[in-house]
């Protein structure tokens, strides 16, 4: 006898290691079967064959699509709301801007605080007679005769000449803003001094500094000693280690200081047949700087 088709069954033989199926039983009518009983999870019997109509897989869902439109709705909103904006303003009417006189601001109330004594006040100081800054000759000493100032001032044109090429000197001078040279200059025995306040405008660079610093370049290319100027920036003083010698004179020792204050370029010279020593030149430099 031929067996009959197994109800529910997968054609195809089944996979190894299954049970045998079991035997069939009369069928049962085409109605709508009853919700079976909820069982406890168990796990599956090796072998047992999954139905047909498990689940099929979710597909996976795209990401960034939402991002993307997000970050597109916020640009277009940003373009939206600055064409608003701009068209909002096209249609105003310009504000009108406050003249350019203003009246006069009124004062703060109460007393203003006391000007500065001239001895306080340094640009007092530095506006007025630039010789009373210089030092005061010493008692005793005499008047040099190769000073070039007339009435202890030199001119631009003086002031250049003091320099051994007076041509370039002049016109760096003109450039960093030359305004006046005060010079005070004595002898006493074989020791003679001479100073130099130099001023400038300085609307545009800071020429007093650059004219000490050119001189620490031409002082220090000679090898000589040298000493920082107290309460000072960068002053130095500067003595020769050796004389200078030249053919029918005594042999010359030679001193210098280079500072700044401001706009005043300070320089001091000094020459002796003997040694100039530390003290010497760096009490010069000293005196003459508490007076700027």
């Amino acid at each position: 006898m031929e067996q009959p088709e197994r109800p529910g069954e997968p054609e195809g033989m089944a996979p190894p290691g299954t049970a045998p199926a079991p035997e069939p039983g009369p069928a049962e009518p085409e109605t709508a079967a009853e919700p079976a009983a909820i069982e406890p999870e168990t796990a599956a019997e090796p072998g047992a064959v999954e139905p047909e109509t498990a689940a099929a897989p979710v597909r996976a869902r795209r990401r960034g699509r939402t991002a993307l439109l997000i970050a597109g709705a916020v640009v277009l909103g940003l373009v939206a709301g600055t064409c608003t904006g701009y068209l909002v303003q096209a249609d105003r009417e310009p504000t009108k801007l406050p003249p350019l006189s203003q009246p006069t601001l009124k004062q703060a109330k109460g007393e203003a605080p006391e000007p500065l004594s001239a001895s306080r006040d340094r640009r007092v100081r530095t506006d007025g007679d630039l010789r009373k800054l210089l030092l005061k000759k010493p008692r005793g000493t005499k008047d040099v005769d190769w000073s070039t100032a007339q009435d202890g001032w030199m001119d631009l044109a003086t002031y250049a000449e003091t320099f051994e090429r007076p041509k370039p000197a002049f016109a760096r001078l003109v450039s960093h803003e030359f305004r006046r040279a005060a010079v005070v200059a004595w002898r006493q025995g074989y020791t003679a001094v001479e100073i130099h306040l130099v001023q400038f405008r300085q609307e545009e660079t800071m020429a007093a500094a650059e004219r000490a610093s050119n001189g620490h370049y031409w002082a220090d290319e000679d090898g000589n000693r040298s000493w920082p100027l107290p309460g000072t920036e960068d002053g130095v003083a500067y003595t020769a280690k050796k004389p200078e010698i030249k053919p029918g004179y005594m042999p010359a020792y030679r001193a210098r200081a280079y500072a700044w204050r401001g706009d005043i370029a300070m320089t001091i010279f000094v020459t002796d047949t003997k040694p100039i020593t530390k003290k010497t030149i760096l009490g010069l430099a000293e005196r003459q700087l508490e007076r700027l």
